[in-house]
């Protein structure tokens, strides 16, 4: 709390213009409002996989109006046609930290058969408005409740997806969507009650 109490002395003098938080849980943003801290916004992992933040982050945002910036929501590519119909992949043949992280929330989310359940409903959704099975799973989460707005990685001089992410703007998600991405999620785990609330996995 101190160099967060120092960091509002900041923002209190003019030196800063806002004050944003990363994989900061619920308990602890409820602190810092208690402690009359100005927070605009909380960056932490959401997609259609982890869930997490709509049990107890979104609800406590909407009430203090505090935005949520998301990041994984395509785990890291692994959300895209290249891992449709494919045989699963060992921890060994993922060859980035964060390919390996989300290998392993989707093994505890349900495993990989259920993975590809997943990404076959994405990609006849995709198909139906002529985009791209990332832009289903970017769109999903943009739309949510405190969403500002999500952060998509990228490999410098090695992939480039830019013309294809802005696909995300072009169209919109219908409730026969949401409601067949909602057929395959009932049969996974709830990654809160495995790991915990919002950055927990850090903790």
């Amino acid at each position: 709390m101190g160099a967060l109490r120092y960091l509002s002395d900041l923002l209190d003098k003019g030196r800063i213009k806002y004050l944003g938080l990363t994989n900061f849980d619920t308990e602890r943003m409820q602190l810092m409002v208690d402690s009359k801290l100005e927070i605009v916004s909380n960056q932490v992992q959401y997609s259609i996989i982890d869930r997490r933040p709509e049990v107890r982050m979104i609800p406590f945002c909407l009430k203090h109006n505090i935005s949520l910036l998301a990041y994984g929501c395509i785990y890291g590519g692994l959300m895209s046609e290249r891992y449709l119909k494919t045989k699963e992949p060992t921890i060994s043949e993922l060859n980035t930290l964060s390919l390996r992280k989300y290998k392993k929330l989707i093994d505890a989310w349900g495993g990989w058969s259920l993975f590809q359940e997943l990404l076959s409903t994405l990609n006849r959704i995709a198909q139906k408005y002529n985009v791209n099975i990332a832009n289903v799973a970017t769109r999903y989460v943009i739309d949510k409740p405190s969403v500002a707005g999500v952060i998509i990685g990228v490999r410098l001089g090695i992939v480039d997806h830019r013309s294809s992410n802005i696909q995300v703007f072009n169209f919109n998600l219908n409730k026969s969507d949401y409601d067949d991405i909602e057929v395959v999620c009932t049969k996974s785990n709830n990654l809160f009650n495995i790991i915990g609330d919002c950055g927990d996995e850090y903790r």
